[in-house]
């Protein structure tokens, strides 16, 4: 049979995971009265709540007498670590690109590694049916992009297809006909070659790596020579060609239709999965034992933020989630950067049963955090921080900067120019996007961008795309304003009053509402002024057996802010941190005791002034 290995690329909400639904459906993958949930191919609860793509997955399907292997991958720039690797498996990559909001920063991202390896990708035009739709500018935006990326005469010569994934159709052109996936189907067929088949024994580069509880440790990669079959012996190398372990294949598993299937044999050029090794791990090369060379794989872009997980010691830890430990925390840790290799865990220097966690972005760490909470976890985490670097000629200090572009309404370009600014960003470009819409782009350092997003989306009233990649990286850019406001702390321990919050309210927006429980230390709203300042939310009313002569008042409280974990992660300070629970999550100072805080400041402000 003939083989096909693409992947689709393309920005966050182009359309990825649904056009592979629709091709899936047309290509006759499941029965007539199948029920199948859309976006089959997001599999993971964060996944269908967000509507993105977080783990890249395969999966297969038969057109004619072809069978077409696909990876879906993620579209954010957080997880580019996913889409590096997995650019590796296949000979071909369709370029999805949005009929409206034309190439992204993360277009931009996907098709350099593309280029970058000699692929020669289809560009797929989708989101035609959209009333704002310009095809005619965004062809023009995708040539000059691949123009910039210095692709070869062979790759600028790609071949275009138009089309609504939604709708379930692709055409050579924007009018149609619209009669569904076939010319896409043809076309894939047409314009990629089989994949190459190595000489010699089996080989194979890992790609992505899961846990499964029935199977253990699987690991997916494309066969490059040979063949495999179940119960064979094999061993792993590593990068630099060190024997990893040596084993035997329990299980080979094939991609047909969503399912991961047992198959006696595998052959060169097919994307497979294979159990039964525990140690080797993603970019290591598994092979017969007679191989003596490992296949080289991609660095991965290093990670540029860092954050602390440290075990829950305040008040209330232990009520609500059941595993607290700093053992089972550490062994959540490692397990996630064996699968996650752009992830780093390392213990931390500064505290006991604490590990420094580093990675992409705040959304790749957020979700990590996201998904321990929900595994049971408790846990405080600090504030995101920046990876520094020191240049080795010149003993420099440098620092990440990200390529920003944000999408926002003409009325509200200025605010957005002015806080960035602000944040030491650089604007390079500024152009009309259509639809009273401007396109500005800046270069920022990562520094400052945290904590931006929401911001951004109060100033614009929620209208702003704001979208960001790693860019390099530039010297120091030296003392970056951060929150301008101080906490509102609790001084007391137990359950917050109606009658206190009350009257407290004109002291800044509370974080709490009436029954929350509190305890001394914990950040129960934001101070208007810059200073940080203790109050009393339990405080009751005092009733006496004398009958007042004012009625009691109906006391109205103003709704109080409601903290996601994005939005705590990016609001918290330098010496806060925010705890985190299956049930819960609460902002905090990293000291509880208000003397041993003060004193602290003050050493902090002596240090300063000398």
């Amino acid at each position: 049979m003939n083989l096909r290995n693409i992947a689709i690329i393309a920005h966050v909400d182009h359309g990825k995971t649904t056009l592979i639904d629709r091709l899936l459906s047309q290509s006759g993958s499941f029965r007539e009265n199948q029920k199948v949930a859309e976006r089959a191919m997001d599999s993971n609860d964060l996944e269908r709540e967000r509507g993105i793509t977080i783990l890249a997955k395969v999966t297969s399907l038969n057109w004619k007498d072809t069978r077409i292997n696909i990876v879906d991958t993620p579209g954010h720039a957080d997880f580019g670590g996913e889409v590096e690797r997995i650019l590796n498996m296949v000979d071909g990559a369709v370029l999805l690109v949005d009929a409206a909001e034309g190439p992204m920063p993360q277009t931009k991202f996907v098709l350099q590694k593309a280029l970058k390896i000699g692929l020669r990708p289809i560009v797929c035009i989708n989101k035609i049916d959209r009333p704002d739709e310009r095809h005619n500018e965004v062809v023009n935006e995708v040539f000059d992009l691949f123009a910039n990326l210095d692709a070869n005469e062979e790759q600028l010569d790609f071949p275009i297809i138009y089309g609504s994934a939604k709708q379930g159709w692709m055409a050579d052109s924007p009018t149609g006909p619209q009669d569904g996936m076939a010319p896409l189907f043809d076309l894939i067929v047409k314009h990629f070659t089989a994949p190459p088949v190595e000489e010699g024994p089996f080989r194979m580069l890992v790609t992505t790596i899961e846990s499964n509880s029935f199977l253990g440790r699987v690991l997916t990669g494309r066969v490059r020579s040979g063949t495999i079959k179940a119960n064979q012996n094999v061993k792993a190398l590593s990068r630099d060609g060190k024997t990893v372990e040596t084993g035997r294949v329990s299980k080979v598993l094939a991609f047909r239709g969503l399912e991961r299937t047992p198959v006696d044999e595998a052959e060169a050029g097919d994307i497979i999965a294979i159990s039964g090794l525990t140690t080797a791990t993603v970019a290591d090369t598994i092979c017969d034992p007679a191989v003596t060379e490992a296949i080289p794989a991609q660095p991965i872009d290093p990670p540029t933020l860092t954050m602390t997980f440290r075990i829950n010691d305040g008040p209330l830890a232990g009520k609500e989630g059941d595993k607290v430990q700093s053992r089972v925390i550490r062994e959540r840790l490692l397990r996630e950067a064996e699968g996650n290799v752009a992830l780093k865990v390392t213990p931390s220097e500064s505290e006991t049963d604490a590990f420094e966690v580093a990675g992409r972005g705040e959304l790749q760490l957020g979700i990590l955090i996201e998904t321990m909470r929900r595994e049971g976890f408790e846990l405080t985490v600090g504030r995101p921080r920046v990876v520094f670097k020191i240049d080795e000629a010149t003993g420099e200090k440098l620092e990440p900067v990200e390529e920003v572009i944000i999408d926002v309404d003409e009325d509200y370009s200025g605010v957005v120019v002015q806080k960035l600014s602000e944040r030491k960003a650089e604007l390079r470009d500024m152009r009309p996007s259509g639809a009273g819409r401007q396109r500005l782009v800046f270069l920022a350092p990562t520094r400052g961008l945290i904590g931006y997003q929401s911001e951004l989306l109060s100033d614009t009233r929620g209208t702003a795309i704001f979208n960001r990649i790693f860019h390099g990286y530039a010297p120091h850019f030296g003392e970056i304003p951060g929150r301008h406001t101080g906490a509102l702390i609790s001084n007391s321990d137990g359950e917050a009053v109606a009658y206190a919050i009350f009257n407290l309210q004109d002291r800044g927006p509370m974080f709490i509402e009436h029954g929350t429980k509190v305890y001394p230390g914990m950040i129960v709203g934001e101070h208007t002024r810059g200073n940080d300042l203790e109050l009393n939310v339990i405080k009751g009313k005092k009733l006496s057996n004398v009958r007042a002569s004012g009625k009691d008042e109906a006391l109205i409280l103003t709704p109080p802010i409601r903290m996601t974990l994005e939005k705590a992660l990016a609001y918290v300070g330098e010496d806060e941190l925010v705890e985190v629970t299956p049930k819960s999550i609460r902002l905090r100072k990293t000291i509880l005791d208000p003397h041993e805080r003060k004193r602290v400041s003050r050493a902090k402000e002596a240090e300063n002034a000398a």
